[in-house]
């Protein structure tokens, strides 16, 4: 028989925000696999998948998460974890992988899956949704996505700040994922297209750390890598009225 690796959600940090479907896959499979960086310290996925898991259960693989400039010890990095991974498939039926957000929203476990599926022919891929972070932020700040028929728009700033502005040009809300080290830059671009009285940010949302605020008050100081921030539709506060 085949093998299966599926990906798994498990939110953005809360350990109450993984679906029952996600916590059932988790217990389920012969292994859990849990990202983390070369630093060797434990990451979102991995303190939530332990609230459901026992340990023993769980493989830690390195997938320098934090190496952002030297592109062939990235790459290596990867590989290495395909092939650690692809190992565990081979003297497993079901190998999970959690991943925080949703497996098919900027996720880690996208690689994963093409490198594996290189390496073990046959083997079956499965994604398990989860909750992502801009619905967590929206939930914790009121902020509403969408309504009617407005577009929702999400940016991943490591693109370049001109990409969000782009965005916030344009209809409906925008959602920048990933722009701790640019918030300098995404507060400009908030500013100059008028779009930064609404807007609010968040970090380590559902951790201890939780950080939610307006974005009117994002400064020089770098915020944590994972922030994210809603933008809101220009709306007329009319009730129904894009329906």
């Amino acid at each position: 028989m085949s093998s299966r690796l599926i990906g798994v959600g498990v939110g953005p940090g809360d350990p109450e925000l993984v679906t029952v479907k996600g916590v059932n896959a988790l217990r389920e499979a012969e292994v859990v696999v849990v990202p983390v960086m070369d630093t060797g310290e434990r990451g979102r996925a991995e303190a939530t998948v332990l609230h459901y898991v026992p340990e023993e259960k769980v493989v830690r693989v390195v997938f320098a998460l934090n190496e952002r400039t030297d592109r062939a010890r990235r790459e290596a990095a990867w590989d290495a974890a395909g092939t650690r991974v692809a190992g565990l498939l081979e003297r497993h039926s079901a190998v999970a992988f959690a991943t925080i957000g949703d497996p098919n929203v900027y996720s880690t476990f996208t690689y994963l899956a093409q490198t594996v599926a290189g390496l073990v022919p046959g083997t079956v891929v499965e994604t398990v949704p989860g909750i992502t972070a801009m619905q967590d932020l929206a939930a914790r700040s009121g902020a509403v996505l969408t309504e009617g028929t407005e577009p929702l728009t999400l940016v991943p700033v490591t693109a370049g700040a001109a990409v969000l502005k782009e965005a916030l040009g344009g209809p409906g809300t925008v959602v920048a994922y990933k722009f701790g080290r640019q918030a300098k830059e995404v507060a400009e671009a908030l500013r100059e297209t008028g779009r930064i009285e609404d807007a609010v940010w968040g970090s380590s949302l559902g951790l201890p750390d939780e950080s939610i605020r307006s974005a009117d008050g994002l400064d020089d100081v770098p915020l944590p890598y994972l922030s994210t921030l809603i933008a809101p539709a220009r709306r007329d506060g009319g009730r129904g009225g894009k329906l």
